[in-house]
This record gives C-alpha cells, structure tokens and sequence, in this order.
C-alpha cells in the first residue's frame, strides 16, 4: 500500500491573516514600537522583523503580486479596518522609527489606500477630514532635516489628491510655510517641498483659483521676493516654470490678467531675462509675452516696453534655443511685432520718472 508523502514545508507553513488580522497585527505592533522605546533590544528587533513582514503582506493585498492582481473584498477590507482602528495615524507617527525599506513600502501601502473606494467613499477622504491635524505632523515634517521628511512629502502629495485637503492646506498658515521649506539648504527636502506645492497649486483647478483671488496680494508678494528673485538657481526656475503653468490655466484667467496688469511684476521678469542660464530666459519669455500680448496694457507698462524698445527687440531677436521649435518663433515674432508698434501713453509724471530709471537698462545683450 502505498502511503502519501507529507511535505513538511506546506505542513509547518504559517497561517496566512486575512485583511483584518493583518491590519490589527500591524497595529499592535506599531503601538509597542511607539511605546517601548526602552524595550531589549532582542525584542525590539524581532518586533521589528514582524512588522516589516506585515507592512509587505499589507502591500501585497493592495497592489498584488507576480502570481494574482489584488482582491476588491479583500482590499475594501483592509481599507475600512485601516482607518476605523486609526491605524493610519499610528504609522506617520511611527514612520521615522522605521528603516528605510519599510518606509518606502509603508508610503506605497498609504498611497494605494488613499484611492480606496469602498461602495463609492472614500474612506481615506472620510478620515483625514475628522482628522485634519494629521495634515500639520506630515507638513512640518519638512522641517526635520532627514529622510524622514520626504516620506511625509509623499505622504502628503496623495492626501491633497482629495480637494478639501488641499483647501484646508491652502487656507492654513502652512501655505506660507513653503516659501521657506522651498528654499531649504537640503536640496532633496527643498526639491521634494516644490514638488509638493505644485501638487498644491496645480491640481484642484477651482479651489486654486479661489485661493489666488483672496489671497492675491500676499501670495505674489511672497512668490516674486522669496522665489522669483531667489539667488538660487533651481529655486528660480522651478518658480519661473510654476508661475506660467497657474497664469497659462483659464482657470485662473482672472488672476492672470490682475498680474500682467502689473509694472512691479513686469520688471522682475525683464530682469529675469537677463539671467546668463538659458533655462531660466526661456521659462521667463513664456510669461514675459503675457504682458506683451495683453491688449489693455497700463499706460506705465507700455511706455516701459516702448523706451526699452530697442534693447528688447534685440534681445529677443538674438534669442534662440537649441532645439527648433514653430511654436517659440511664432511667439518671439508676435512679442517683437507687438513691441514695435506700442506708442507712448499720457501716465503719471512721478511713477513714469521713478520706473524708467529702474528699468532703462533692464535688457543689456
């Protein structure tokens, strides 16, 4: 007779959790970690080895693996008991305690769970709006000059996916904050702060540009001093780039209209036209011809453009870039016809004396 061989391996094979279990497991193990910080160290580290093993299981469920695509039951799962045992909350503030693997795993796993729907909600969105403080630990994580922060950066990028996140972001004093996080010594913080106030200025259309019409004067007040005019080289381009891409948007045509009305905001581009990078004349003469094609120019921002006539119009016809492109020749031409036909208009004596001694020489080729 012959008898079954026993495979060992599938006998001692541990017990897969199910969504459930495996979401309590993480949470009882993230509670010692936060807790036990005076643990044995054989402990800690095997705690440790678990929850690395839980957040991989937890990632596996939501994004799958080589064998299956992931289950819609077994994800719904893992997202409600996710939030409802505010286990999202124990993870940020357990995440600088995690290496780097299991970080980057653990903000793949957030990501993944912030677009989460269960019968049409959105649980993560449902959450972080009874727990909006969350938004204040991920945001100052910017000021922990370590890994740490761009994992809250990550972090926070898919949090303000959902739109009264980002309003709530927009309208706190952390919109302020930014122009500093931007302009950090840490180029990856700095790099990965800009990349978040993109995110923020530039995906929920309508939210930005009610945001821009009430807070107008402060916030460009801010943009042209602390990044325009940053002595920085990247700073000033990535604001350069950013600032055409939220005048480009019809959305924000009112607001776009307001700022090519202005002769202050004129001149810190025509001297940003000067800028030996290349890189950085490009991205100023896309917003540069704004001001030129807006067909109700104020009289101060005309007689400027007239009596720096001839040093702009020989700027830009010596101005090419590399690569040719239809588009960039057709603009030129339109900036420098426009420019050639302005005449000088009637406007205030003292502000007419006070700019065109600022600005006589603001295009030197």
């Amino acid at each position: 007779m012959m008898t079954k061989k026993l495979n060992m391996k599938t006998l001692f094979k541990p017990k897969t959790r199910m969504p459930i279990e495996l979401v309590k497991h993480m949470h009882e193990l993230l509670i010692f970690i936060d807790q036990n910080t005076d643990a044995r160290e054989q402990k800690r580290k095997e705690k440790m080895e678990e929850l690395t093993k839980a957040i991989l299981e937890i990632r596996t469920v939501v994004y799958g693996d080589d064998d299956s695509e992931p289950n819609k039951d077994s994800c719904a799962q893992l997202t409600r008991e996710f939030f409802r045992e505010d286990t999202f909350r124990l993870l940020i503030v357990c995440l600088s305690k995690l290496n780097l693997g299991d970080r980057q795993n653990a903000t793949h796993v957030i990501a993944n769970l912030q677009r989460q729907k269960v019968q049409s909600r959105i649980i993560a969105l449902e959450y972080l709006e009874n727990n909006i403080d969350i938004m204040d630990i991920l945001i100052k994580g910017y000021e922990d000059n370590s890994d740490i922060a761009l994992s809250y950066g990550a972090i926070t990028r898919e949090c303000i996916r959902h739109q009264n996140i980002a309003r709530y972001v927009l309208e706190s004093d952390h919109v302020k904050e930014f122009f500093y996080y931007i302009q950090t010594p840490n180029f990856d913080i700095a790099s990965d702060a800009a990349a978040t106030f993109k995110e923020l200025m530039t995906r929920h259309k309508s939210t930005v540009a009610e945001f821009l019409s009430k807070n107008y004067e402060w916030f460009f007040h801010e943009y042209n001093s602390q990044l325009l005019e940053s002595p920085n080289y990247i700073t000033k381009r990535q604001a350069i780039k950013l600032l055409g891409d939220m005048l480009l948007d019809r959305t924000n045509s009112d607001v776009m209209v307001r700022y090519v009305c202005s002769l202050h905001n004129m001149i810190i581009l025509m001297n940003l036209l000067r800028d030996p990078k290349k890189t950085i004349k490009l991205e100023t003469f896309q917003v540069f011809k704004l001001f030129v094609a807006n067909q109700n120019k104020p009289p101060e921002i005309v007689n400027v453009l007239v009596k720096n006539r001839t040093k702009l119009i020989r700027f830009l016809n010596d101005f090419t870039i590399e690569k040719e492109d239809e588009q960039f020749e057709a603009n030129k031409a339109q900036v420098i016809n426009e420019i050639s036909v302005l005449k000088l208009k009637p406007s205030n004596p003292k502000m007419s004396s006070v700019f065109s001694f600022r600005t006589n020489c603001a295009i030197q080729c």
